[in-house]
C-alpha cells in the first residue's frame, strides 16, 4: 500500500515585513506590523500582544521599554543609563530584512609596514570617512613627501592611501594643516598590533 501523501501546509506571509506571520515579533519592526496581524491574523497573537497604544496600560508599558532601552551592562556588571548606550545606537544602521550594521567610527589610521629588512610602506586609512577624495590625496602626499604614493585596496576591501618610505609621524602635521576637517584627536598610529592615539 502506498502511503499518502501529506497536505502542503498554507502559511499566513505577513504583508508588512513578508515574515510568516507568528514570527512578525522578531521581525525588524513588530510595530508596523501590529495592524496587518489584527486585521489578517487575529488569532496568532493575543490581543494584549498586539492592543492599540491608545490605552493606559499600554502606555505604561511603552514607558518601561523606553528606560529598559537606555539601560546598558557594561563588562565589569555595572549598568549604566543614558548615555552610552544611545551612543552605540547611533553607531548602527538598520538595513533591509531587520539586519544591523555598525557605522565605521571617523578615525584615520596610520601604520608602518616594513618590507624586506629595510624598506617601508606607510599606509594611511580612513581620510574618506572626512569627506577627502583619496586620489587627490595621494597626489598631495605624493608631491610632499617626494615619493610614491597610490590608492589600492587593503585586506578588507577598503580603499586605502599607501605611500612609499617611513612618512608615519610627519604625515600628522601634515593630515592636519591640508585638511582641517581631520582633528588630530581621530587620528591614530598601529604600533606593535595596538591602536596608539597620535596627539
Amino acid at each position: 500500500m502506498a502511503a499518502e501523501k501529506p497536505a502542503p501546509v498554507k502559511v499566513l506571509y505577513c504583508g508588512v515585513c513578508g515574515l510568516p506571520a507568528e514570527y512578525c515579533e522578531f521581525g525588524p519592526d513588530f510595530e508596523r506590523c501590529k495592524p496587518w496581524l489584527r486585521a489578517h491574523a487575529p488569532g496568532v497573537y493575543p490581543d494584549e500582544l498586539i492592543a492599540s497604544s491608545s490605552g493606559g496600560d499600554d502606555k505604561d508599558v511603552d514607558k518601561v521599554a523606553v528606560r529598559l532601552q537606555g539601560v546598558g551592562i557594561s563588562a565589569d556588571g555595572s549598568t549604566s543609563a543614558g548615555g552610552a548606550s544611545a551612543s552605540k545606537q547611533e553607531d548602527v544602521k538598520r538595513l533591509p530584512g531587520g539586519k544591523l550594521k555598525k557605522k565605521d567610527k571617523q578615525e584615520v589610521i596610520i601604520e608602518k609596514i616594513v618590507r624586506n629588512k629595510r624598506k617601508c610602506v606607510t599606509v594611511v586609512k580612513g581620510l574618506e570617512l572626512f569627506g577627502v577624495k583619496l586620489t587627490d590625496a595621494s597626489k598631495k602626499l605624493g608631491k610632499k613627501f617626494a615619493t610614491g604614493a597610490s590608492v589600492v585596496k587593503g585586506p578588507t576591501e577598503k580603499e586605502q592611501i599607501d605611500v612609499q618610505g617611513d612618512i608615519s609621524y610627519d604625515v600628522v602635521e601634515f593630515i592636519t594643516d591640508t585638511w582641517p576637517d581631520v582633528p588630530e584627536s581621530a587620528i591614530y598610529f598601529i604600533e606593535d598590533g595596538r591602536k596608539v592615539a597620535a596627539a
